[in-house]
């Protein structure tokens, strides 16, 4: 039994990134880079005005107040795309709008809401330090730096700096394409009839929207049920994909032909069973041409568990991307926790933001055929294997889950 960090090595040491292809920028939100880019240009090009204002020498702007403010001539009007018509010089200040290029002379802007001002002369009522509201040449890109490298994820900022840099077209990973194939007599496929003595296949969906949502290419092979026969024929239409994933029958029972099945089609089966809770039956095995295989627990929470701790890193680490892993943060237990020793526990739980930081509790029972508490959870918290309690007040490593980038308030004022 390996544990759930040998696991992961094994499974990472078999898997390889992906070739490389290109795709139109419009089409590259959620890709990898699969080369770094540089820029092909200095942003901004020149210094210019962040504000609309005035730009002026910042030695003619000498500690002005509402009641005894600066009085500088107006000598020209700098619209953005526009160039100045003169330089700014002693006692004179150029109306400016933002983005607009800075006038020689000027160092300094001064916003339009600390200015009165007629058609000839500006009042200036606050002080100012000198380069306030100017952002200047290169401040965002300069020529010939790197901007982004191999391995970044591209999300809608990476994507505004491609444009940047006119990447019309961006070099990504391909994405992996994945066979999924559900097990068992007992499951009820989405397009048969009810049947209250039918288990619906779950796993087939949680685990394809687990790797769609990380850029993978998902295939369904629907069900095969318990016979040697069918399964080795489905299982045959996985091998040619990237990554083969079997839910269910890979456990000890009479009709769990999932292993041996597989080995009976070339595949070298790495390990079974990892000291993790819930999702100590999965196996992990590899094929022809690079194939990785996963055998996943039928049970619907064991299934997501080990989709989250082993399929997801594999297949990011084919996409090319540099983090592998989800998220994890501490948090305080407000309940005391009692478990058993020897595995690791991903235990679904619920995150609340507090003054100090985060606290976490249960979702409530933790049965690894209870698909609900995965909806009701935003975290797990991840229970050492050493440990069989843990007080409340005790601080815990959770792992983030879901759309974990949003909260139903905005958290400011």
């Amino acid at each position: 039994m390996k544990t759930i960090v040998e696991a992961q090595q094994i499974i990472l040491e078999h898997t390889k990134k992906l070739t490389a292809e290109t795709t139109p920028l419009t089409e590259s939100l959620g890709r990898v880079l699969s080369e770094d880019v540089f820029s092909n240009r200095n942003h901004p090009p020149y210094d210019i005005s962040a504000m609309d204002g005035y730009a002026v020498r910042i030695e003619d702007v000498t500690e002005p107040t509402k009641d005894d403010p600066t009085v500088l001539k107006i000598i020209d009007d700098i619209v953005a795309g526009g160039e100045p018509k003169c330089a700014v010089t002693s006692g004179a200040a150029s109306r400016i709008m933002t983005g607009a290029p800075m006038p020689e002379g000027a160092d300094t802007v001064i916003r339009v809401e600390d200015t009165d001002c007629n058609s000839e002369n500006v009042k200036i009522f606050a002080p100012y330090k000198k380069g306030a509201n100017v952002r200047y040449l290169g401040e965002n890109l300069r020529t010939d730096d790197k901007v982004l490298t191999d391995g970044t994820d591209i999300g809608p900022g990476e994507l505004g700096i491609l444009s940047m840099v006119k990447k019309a077209e961006v070099p990504v990973y391909r994405r992996p394409r994945i066979a999924i194939l559900s097990t068992g007599d007992e499951l009820e496929a989405l397009d048969e009839p009810f049947n209250d003595r039918k288990i619906p296949d779950a796993n087939s969906y949680t685990v394809m929207a687990e790797l769609k949502a990380i850029g993978a290419d998902v295939t369904l092979l629907g069900i095969a049920r318990d016979s040697e026969a069918e399964l080795k024929a489905k299982l045959k239409e996985g091998l040619g994909f990237d990554a083969l994933i079997v839910s269910g029958g890979v456990s000890v029972g009479h009709h769990d032909f999932v292993r041996p099945t597989l080995k009976s089609l070339g595949i070298e089966m790495r390990f079974w069973r990892v000291a993790l809770r819930p999702g100590h039956p999965f196996a992990f095995g590899t094929g022809k041409d690079g194939l990785l295989v996963f055998a996943l627990p039928g049970n619907p929470v064991s299934s997501m568990v080990c989709c989250q701790q082993f399929i997801v890193p594999s297949v990011r680490k084919m996409l090319g991307a540099d983090r592998l892993f989800r998220t994890t943060v501490t948090a305080t237990l407000t309940e005391d926790i009692k478990d058993r020793l020897g595995r690791i526990h991903f235990m679904r739980s619920h995150l609340e933001k507090t003054e100090d930081g985060f606290s976490v509790r249960l979702t409530g029972s933790q049965g690894s055929g209870i698909l609900m508490s995965m909806v009701e959870a935003s975290c797990m918290i991840i229970m050492p294997a050493e440990n069989d309690k843990l007080p409340a007040g005790s601080t815990v490593a959770v792992q983030l889950l879901g759309p974990s980038g949003f909260q139903s308030e905005p958290g400011f004022k």
